[in-house]
């Protein structure tokens, strides 16, 4: 006897059953809400305070003028976002942010990571005293970091170059800001010094939400330690690394005091925004300085773009897909 069962007697419910859209729990309802209300005021807030800016500079980028000539200015649309693209300065520039931006983030990744598993494994009498000093750096102004780091590096005010000068091509005369690959190493490094604090945060956050029944029987299997970072802990944690990630990249790509105060954008180390500020307030190019920061903007909104919506990773639930 034949079990196959005919497609037509299959009932319409049943065969539309996977395309029904998921339904909203009255409890997520309620969370949403509660949600709206508690963030509601700050994001009302923010958007008062951020939203002007940025209408101001879209409404600028459209228009060519100069600040010592404001009765010169004269609607070009699209004229300064032209001239950006086709000037070879700002794709050096948008390759240093995209460098800086790339390294840093997955340096910090890596070391944050570190320092959350240690973080979360330390005993409680130490705990405490461990998270503080971890945080220290992230703790000190970016200026102040900024300046400590060219002191410690500069040719005439520096000792790193006492301390290294058993390496090969380091030595007293040694200038580590006068080519771009010593001194956007620098700049990364202080970056990564100053900022992995902060993902060492985000990412402790979400090993606490591992749930330890599943280490512990991954344990009692014979996971090696490896194997239960790879196979347990990370996939559970997946929204907090992604949420760091984004996090991080967006401010990454808009670095600036580092490089202002170590090499001013000189010797190929110049970002995207040390580009709108030098356009901007250095020569006084409105049009220009707002068609930058627009695109620096646009830039910063598709990298979140891409991490939110293209991964499509729940940064409210388990960190699994949608």
């Amino acid at each position: 006897m034949s079990t196959t069962v005919d497609s037509s007697t299959q009932s319409p419910q049943s065969a539309t059953a996977p395309k029904a859209k998921r339904q909203i729990s009255d409890r997520a309802k309620s969370e949403r809400k509660l949600g709206w209300l508690l963030a509601g005021p700050a994001f009302l807030v923010m958007l008062l305070v951020t939203l002007y800016p940025i209408v101001q500079a879209i409404y600028d980028s459209l228009f060519s003028f100069r600040l010592t000539a404001p009765g010169d200015k004269e609607f070009v649309f699209l004229g300064n976002y032209v001239t950006v693209f086709s000037d070879i300065v700002f794709w050096r520039d948008l390759g240093v942010t995209l460098l800086i931006t790339v390294v840093t983030v997955g340096v910090e990744l890596v070391l944050g990571l570190a320092l959350a598993l240690v973080m979360h494994s330390a005993i409680k009498a130490t705990r405490g005293l461990l998270r503080t000093a971890i945080l220290v750096p992230y703790g000190i102004i970016t200026v102040v970091s900024a300046f400590a780091w060219f002191y410690a590096f500069d040719i005439t005010t520096g000792y790193v170059n006492n301390w290294f000068d058993w390496v090969p091509g380091i030595g007293p005369d040694f200038n580590w800001f006068s080519s771009a690959g010593p001194a956007l190493s620098i700049i990364m490094a202080s970056e990564i010094w100053k900022t992995t604090p902060f993902i060492s945060l985000l990412l402790l956050s979400g090993l606490a939400q591992v749930p330890g029944e599943l280490t512990e029987a991954a344990r009692v299997d014979g996971a090696s330690a490896w194997q239960r970072l790879t196979k347990v802990i990370l996939p559970n944690m997946k929204a907090a690394i992604m949420v760091a990630v984004v996090f991080r990249a967006l401010d990454a790509f808009r670095i600036f005091d580092n490089i202002f105060i170590m090499t001013q954008g000189q010797y190929g180390t110049e970002a995207l925004s040390l580009l709108a500020y030098r356009t901007s307030i250095g020569r006084l190019e409105i049009g220009l300085g707002s068609a930058i920061s627009v695109i620096l903007f646009l830039c910063v909104m598709l990298i979140a773009f891409v991490a939110i919506k293209v991964f499509k990773v729940d940064l409210a639930g388990n960190g699994k897909g949608r």
